[in-house]
């Protein structure tokens, strides 16, 4: 969306959340919450994004992968109003709407962001004010009107007990024209707390006979701030049942809702069922017909349709269809298991290409391997990947049967179709249609039995 540029605050140092870690740092869902309000605000294409930064300036700026941000800084902390007209040095001549919001608005969607600029462009406000009606407005600033028309905000340690009753109350999402930067300056501390604060600005353009405005959003989740630990975990409560009751409508069988985490980014495939425990986290992709089991972790994975997945921790991986995963196996990060392949009980795989219709079922480590298919590999298999200094890679044909207990020490490789018995320790490559066996010759040592 063109002609339009938007201003996020985050300079504050978020004192209630009892933490180094600025505020806008802390995770919601796995994401830092500034970055949940730039997603928002970049999906509508602003002209410019401007954020202010101040307390943790440099971590939060060394955070940001985007490259259209411009950053600016309010060394002094002196109210909202003095941040946002930090912003006016990049944006004193810009002719278009201006956005304003603070970074710790994580649930915002851009399609409320959307109707709140779409207002104040189609009437020619001044300013737009998102609101929201709430049982409880403690905290909040109050929407004080005259006839149905904003008259002005007043925050609760200026609000008169008769205004402190009002239930609608300002989000701190704005979206001013071009006339923002005059009524910023004309902004004065005269309050409880001696700052400047940016809802003065509904009076003063008032006052040049500027058209005010405001609109209110439908869910009042969206503008929750976050200012502590508590309400940072009742927003991430939020996204989870959000989410939840999302994949319930698409034909997703959660067996306890009130005992799995399934984060906001998920995709799973209808007919697949979550059991109590599973926790899955960001950037998992679940086929059709899965089965997810008991305290099972994901993170950052694909699983294919109609695969089983019981108490086993997942990383990194890519899981085809008919897979068979646990239980307790660690597939980590770099993992490629391919249709049919079942990896069982406290197996471990790292950096593994395994074809179809192969298995590691008990107590195995794969690690930089590639594995062919139809191998069966035995229980207490190793590879030795690691000198020391450097990994070296194990390869595996097709075919092949691995025996229990056996070592390899790579770099090596086994043909296609090799037997290696068990007990072997196989330091040397094997060639195709080979039978390998590396172990010391059994001997039989007279013994001494005391009487």
């Amino acid at each position: 969306m063109k002609n339009f540029s938007a201003v996020i605050l985050a300079a504050g140092s978020g004192t209630r959340m009892k933490s180094s870690l600025p505020k806008v740092m802390h995770s919601l869902s796995g994401k830092p919450l500034i970055k949940w309000v730039i997603d928002s605000v970049s999906a509508l294409k602003p002209d410019n994004i401007i954020l202010v930064l101040g307390h943790g300036a440099e971590l939060v700026k060394k955070s940001l992968s985007e490259n259209n941000i411009k950053i600016v800084y309010q060394t002094e902390r002196l109210g909202s109003a003095h941040a946002a007209m930090q912003a006016e040095k990049v944006l004193k001549n810009y002719e278009g709407d201006i956005l304003v919001i603070s970074a710790d608005v994580p649930l915002i969607k851009p399609s409320t962001l959307l109707s709140l600029i779409n207002n104040n462009k189609k009437i020619g406000a001044s300013i737009t004010v998102l609101t929201a009606e709430v049982e409880n407005p403690f905290g909040y600033g109050r929407i004080v009107k005259k006839g149905g028309i904003l008259e002005k905000i007043v925050e609760e340690k200026d609000a008169t007990p008769a205004e402190k009753h009002i239930k609608e109350i300002n989000s701190g999402i704005y979206c001013f024209d071009k006339n923002l930067w005059t009524a910023l300056s004309k902004v004065k501390p005269d309050n409880a707390k001696k700052e400047y604060y940016i809802t003065d600005a509904v009076s003063i353009l008032k006052g040049f006979g500027k058209k005010v405005s405001l609109i209110a959003v439908k869910d009042n989740y969206e503008v929750k701030g976050i200012n502590n630990r508590a309400e940072l975990s009742h927003a991430e409560n939020i996204l989870k049942d959000r989410k939840i009751k999302e994949l319930l409508s698409d034909g997703v069988s959660i067996i306890d809702t009130n005992n799995v985490y399934i984060s906001y980014d998920a995709k799973i495939g209808g007919d697949t069922v979550v059991y109590p425990g599973v926790f899955i986290d960001t950037g998992v992709s679940i086929g059709k017909s899965c089965i997810i089991k008991g305290t099972s972790y994901i993170t950052n994975s694909k699983i294919g349709d109609a695969s089983t997945i019981s108490y086993s921790y997942i990383e990194g991986a890519v899981i085809g269809k008919n897979a068979k995963v646990g239980p307790f196996s660690h597939i980590r990060q770099g993992s490629v298991l391919k249709e049919n392949v079942s990896i069982g009980n406290f197996s471990e795989t790292k950096k593994a290409i395994i074809a179809k219709n192969s298995k590691a079922n008990h107590l195995s480590y794969i690690g930089d391997a590639r594995v062919g298919e139809n191998v069966n590999i035995g229980a207490g298999t190793i590879t030795c990947n690691y000198d020391g200094k450097k990994k070296h890679e194990t390869i595996i044909g097709s075919g092949s049967f691995v025996g229990s207990n056996v070592n390899f020490i790579a770099p090596v490789k086994i043909g296609r179709s090799v037997l290696v018995a068990a007990g072997s320790t196989v330091t040397h490559n094997v060639p195709s249609g080979k039978l390998v066996i590396a172990r010391a010759k059994q001997e039989l040592k007279h013994r001494k039995i005391d009487e």
